[in-house]
C-alpha cells in the first residue's frame, strides 16, 4: 500500500510536468499574445472596409447591425475558437477532429478560407509597397498641387495597379512586372516573420501593431484640426439613413461578414494563436479584450477617414462629401493621400500613411500563414517537417497563387474574390458552431436517447430554418414570402418536434424509471452544451452559459438566414448579385468566386461522408485533448514524443522544445511499478 500511495504522488508530479510543457512553444507573456491577436484582427478592413460600409449602409444606422453582430455572433465565435485552441492545444483541423473525426473538414475549410484570402490580401500589401516607393520618385503624384481625389484614384488604378491596358471586357492581358516584384518582396517578409518560430513572431508584433496605433492617433489629431473636418464627422456618426434596413436588407450579412473579417475569425488564426497560450489563461476576458480593441480601432479609424474626407471636400469647394469619388480603393490610395499631400511636409505624411498601411496589413497576412503552420505541425502527414520548410512551401505557393492579382486585372480579381469570401466566412462560422453546439457529445446523447431522437431533433431545427429561407427568398411577392416563411418555419418545427416527443414517450416507456419529461428534455436540449461548458471551464476558466446557448441555438440559424440574404441581394438592374457581382464577366471572375464557395462546402461535406480522407491530418498520437483532468497514462497516449537536442544553440531553436522521451519513460516505468506492486 505504501508503494502504491507513493506512486500516485509521483504520477501526479509527472502529470503536472507533462501538462506544463508546451507542444509548440508559449507566448512570452499575455501582452505578447494580445499584440499578436489584435495585430491579426486589425488590418485593412478597419481603415478601408469599415468606413466605406458605414457610408454605403446608412451612416450611423450601420452601427446597429454591426454592434449586434459583434455581440451576438462575432464574440461568441471568437470565444469558441480561442477556447478550443487553448483546450486542445492544436490547430483547427485537430480541434474539430477532436470533437468528432467527421468534423476535420471544418478545420480544413477554415484554413482554406484563410489561405484564399491571404493570396489577395498580400497583393494589397504589394500595391502599398509600390505606392510607397513611387512617392520617392522625381514626381510624387499625390503631393502635387491641384491634384484631386479622382485624379489620384485614376493614377493608382492606371500606374500602380496597371489597369490602363485592360479592354472593355476587363479580362487580364498581362502581368505587371513591378507588382510581381513587390509581391515577391511581400512574401519574403511574411516568410521571415513566421519561419523562425513563435518567439520571433511575438517580438515582431510589438512593432507591427504598436506603431500603427500611434500613427492612427497622429492622423486623427491632424485630421480633426483641418477645415471642413466636422462635416465629415457628422456624416460618419450623425447622419443616419434608417431606410437602409428595408431598402438594403443585406446590411445584416454585410455587417456580420465585416465582424468576421475584422476579428480574424473563421480563418483558423485565433485557434492557432491561442494554442500557444497557457491552458489556464482566462479565455473569456482575452476574447473581450481582443474584440473591444479591434472595434475601437475601427471606430477611431472612421473618425480619421471621414474627417480627412471632409477637409478634401472643403479644399475642392464641393457642396457635400458625397460628391467625392472615394469608394473602395479610392479612399486609401486616392482621397486620403491627396489630403495629406496638401499639409505642410505633405510628402512625409504620405510616407507615414503607406508605412502605417503596410504595418497594419503585414501582421494580419502572416497570421493567416501561422494558422496553416500550426495545423501542419500537428499532423501525422507533416510531423517532423521543419517549420522553415513548411513556411517556405506555404509562402511560395501563395506567391504563385497571388500572381493573378498582379495582372492588369488584379483589382477585378481581388474585388470579386473578396465579395465571395463573405459567403465562405459565413459557411465556416456556421460549420464551427454546428460542430461545437450540436456534435460535441453527440455519441453520449445517442447512447442515452437513441439516434432517432437526436437526429430528428436536428432535422426539425435546421429543416425549419431551411424551409423558411426557401420561402422568404424564393417567392417573388415580398409580403407573401414573409408570412409563408414564418408559417413554414413554425409548421415544420412543430411537426418535427411532435415526432421527437412521440419518440421520447416510447423511450420513456422502454426505460421506465430512468426518465422524467424534464430530465429527457434537458438531456436532448442542454446536456451536451452543459458538458461543453463544464469541460472547457475546468481548463480555460469562466464561460457564461449564455455563450453555449448562442453557439447552439442562435448563431447557426442566423447564419443560414444571413447567407440567404446575401444570396438574394440585387444589383441596380434587378439581377442577383451572387453570380453577377458588379457585372463582371462570368469567366473567369464569377466562376472563380463561386468555385471558392463550392470548394469550402465540398471540404466540409467530404469530411462528413468520407472521414478517412482526412485521416493523415490527425495528430500523431491521436485526437484526444490534453486535458489536465485526464489520467496520466491517457495523456501519454496523445503526446507527441520528440527528442530534444540540448546542444543546439538557442538562436537556432525556433520554438521551445517539446517533451523528451525520458519524461514518458519515467511515467511508463512508474506505471509498471504500480502494476507489479
Amino acid at each position: 500500500m505504501e508503494v502504491s500511495s507513493k506512486s500516485n504522488d509521483e504520477r501526479e508530479s509527472i502529470h503536472k510536468t507533462i501538462t506544463d510543457i508546451p507542444l509548440f512553444g508559449r507566448w512570452s507573456s499575455r501582452t505578447a499574445f494580445y499584440f499578436a491577436a489584435v495585430g491579426s484582427a486589425v488590418g485593412f478592413g478597419n481603415v478601408w472596409r469599415f468606413p466605406i460600409l458605414v457610408y454605403e449602409y446608412g451612416g450611423g444606422a450601420f452601427f446597429i447591425p454591426y454592434a449586434l453582430a459583434l455581440i451576438f455572433v462575432g464574440i461568441p465565435i471568437l470565444v469558441l475558437e480561442i477556447a478550443f485552441g487553448q483546450y486542445y492545444e492544436t490547430g483547427d483541423v485537430n480541434v474539430f477532429g477532436g470533437i468528432h473525426r467527421r468534423l476535420r473538414g471544418i478545420g480544413v475549410s477554415s484554413i482554406a478560407c484563410g489561405y484564399m484570402l491571404v493570396t489577395y490580401y498580400s497583393m494589397l500589401l504589394s500595391w502599398v509597397c509600390n505606392a510607397f516607393f513611387d512617392t520617392f520618385g522625381e514626381k510624387n503624384f499625390w503631393a502635387q498641387e491641384q491634384v484631386t481625389g479622382s485624379q489620384a484614384k485614376a493614377y493608382f488604378y492606371n500606374e500602380i495597379i496597371g489597369m490602363s491596358t485592360l479592354g472593355d471586357d476587363l479580362r487580364p492581358t498581362r502581368l505587371v512586372g513591378k507588382n510581381v516584384g513587390y509581391s515577391f518582396l511581400t512574401w519574403t517578409i511574411i516568410y521571415l516573420c513566421v519561419a523562425f518560430g513563435l518567439k520571433w513572431t511575438g517580438q515582431i508584433t510589438y512593432f507591427t501593431m504598436g506603431l500603427p496605433v500611434v500613427l492612427l492617433f497622429v492622423f486623427l489629431g491632424r485630421a480633426l484640426s483641418l477645415p471642413g473636418s466636422h462635416e465629415g464627422v457628422e456624416l460618419y456618426i450623425h447622419d443616419s439613413n434608417w431606410e437602409v434596413f428595408s431598402t438594403k436588407p443585406d446590411v445584416w450579412s454585410k455587417a456580420t461578414s465585416q465582424v468576421f473579417f475584422s476579428l480574424g475569425i473563421t480563418f483558423g488564426i485565433m485557434t492557432a494563436y491561442d494554442s500557444h497560450c497557457k491552458r489556464s489563461e482566462p479565455v473569456f476576458m482575452n476574447s473581450i479584450v481582443i474584440a473591444l480593441s479591434d472595434g475601437l480601432y475601427s471606430f477611431v479609424a472612421g473618425f480619421a477617414v471621414f474627417a480627412t474626407l471632409g477637409h478634401l471636400a472643403f479644399i475642392e469647394n464641393l457642396e457635400s462629401i458625397e460628391q467625392l469619388e472615394y469608394a473602395s480603393f479610392g479612399l486609401l490610395f486616392g482621397s486620403w493621400p491627396v489630403t495629406l499631400g496638401t499639409l505642410p511636409g505633405g510628402e512625409h505624411w504620405i510616407h507615414l500613411l503607406f508605412v502605417m498601411l503596410f504595418l497594419l496589413g503585414i501582421d494580419s497576412a502572416f497570421s493567416f500563414v501561422e494558422g496553416f503552420l500550426t495545423v501542419l505541425a500537428d499532423t501525422k502527414l507533416f510531423h517532423g517537417v521543419s517549420r522553415k520548410k513548411s513556411s517556405f512551401v506555404l509562402a511560395f505557393g501563395a506567391f504563385l497563387l497571388s500572381l493573378m492579382y498582379a495582372t492588369d486585372a488584379g483589382l477585378i480579381f481581388l474585388d470579386t474574390i473578396d465579395y465571395y469570401i463573405n459567403f465562405v466566412m459565413l459557411l465556416v462560422g456556421g460549420f464551427e458552431c454546428f460542430g461545437a453546439g450540436w456534435v460535441y457529445g453527440i455519441e453520449k446523447q445517442i447512447e442515452n436517447l437513441g439516434a432517432a431522437i437526436v437526429f430528428t431533433h436536428i432535422t426539425a431545427y435546421f429543416g425549419a430554418v431551411i424551409v423558411a429561407c426557401g420561402l422568404w427568398f424564393g417567392l417573388s411577392n415580398a409580403d407573401d414570402a414573409l408570412w409563408a416563411g414564418f408559417v413554414g418555419l413554425v409548421g415544420f418545427y412543430v411537426l418535427g418536434m411532435t415526432v421527437v416527443a412521440l419518440l421520447m414517450h416510447l423511450r420513456m416507456r422502454k426505460q421506465r424509471g430512468r426518465w422524467t419529461w424534464g430530465s429527457i428534455i434537458y438531456e436532448l436540449l442542454f446536456r451536451n452544451i452543459a458538458d461543453l461548458k463544464s469541460d472547457l471551464s475546468q481548463v480555460v476558466g469562466y464561460l457564461p452559459f449564455a455563450w453555449t446557448l448562442l453557439v447552439k441555438y442562435f448563431i447557426p440559424p442566423v447564419i443560414l438566414i444571413l447567407f440567404g440574404l446575401a444570396c438574394n441581394a440585387e444589383n441596380a438592374d434587378g439581377t442577383k448579385v451572387f453570380g453577377h457581382y458588379e457585372g463582371y464577366v462570368t469567366l473567369p471572375y464569377q466562376v472563380l468566386g463561386i468555385l471558392c464557395v463550392a470548394f469550402t462546402g465540398f471540404l466540409f461535406l467530404s469530411s462528413l461522408i468520407v472521414p478517412q480522407v482526412y485521416s493523415p491530418l490527425q495528430r500523431p498520437g491521436g485526437e484526444k485533448a490534453r486535458s489536465v483532468h485526464a489520467e496520466p497514462e491517457k495523456i501519454a497516449d496523445v503526446k507527441k514524443v520528440d527528442s530534444v537536442d540540448e546542444s543546439a544553440d538557442d538562436s537556432n531553436q525556433s520554438e521551445p522544445a517539446t517533451p523528451s522521451e525520458s519524461v514518458f519513460q519515467a511515467l511508463e516505468t512508474e506505471n509498471a511499478t504500480v502494476e507489479a506492486a
